[in-house]
């Protein structure tokens, strides 16, 4: 592995970690030293703001049936209609109303834990507390 790409990961992870830290303090949720942007928003229910808050599966492992990191379950494969990783769907094309890969949506999908919206899954830099889908899935892929 290239080492520039190893010291770019190591930085990537404690600035995500840092900013998970600060997404939950904005929550008034309590944050320990060791919590990781992953560990903030494992478990979190993706549910689309489309006016009947379409679910659109969960933040976990790769072997939950209802993980958006599940490539072979409904809301991880990118060809389900109902996966924000499929690019010709209403909840994963880049110009869906609801999409998060919609850079200019106004309503991506809420990340909802233990009752409350916790942040969005979006790839608008606007919309705060949020965090792309991509890079989501870059970070916490492998470790959920």
């Amino acid at each position: 592995m290239n080492p520039a790409t190893t010291i770019g990961k190591r930085a990537a992870k404690l600035f995500f970690a840092a900013a998970a830290a600060l997404f939950m303090a904005v929550n008034h949720a309590p944050v320990r030293a060791d919590d990781s942007v992953c560990v903030a928003v494992k478990g979190a229910a993706v549910v689309a703001q489309d006016g009947e808050n379409t679910f659109l599966g969960k933040v976990d492992n790769k072997y939950s049936s209802e993980s958006i990191f599940n490539k072979f379950g409904t809301f991880g494969s990118r060809f389900s209609s109902q996966s924000i990783w499929n690019k010709f769907s209403t909840f994963g094309g880049s110009y869906g109303l609801h999409s998060p890969h919609n850079k200019f949506s106004a309503e991506p999908p809420m990340l909802i834990k233990r009752g409350k919206v916790i942040g969005y899954l979006s790839a608008n830099k606007t919309i705060t507390p949020s965090i792309s889908p991509n890079l989501l899935k870059a970070l916490c892929e492998d470790i959920l």
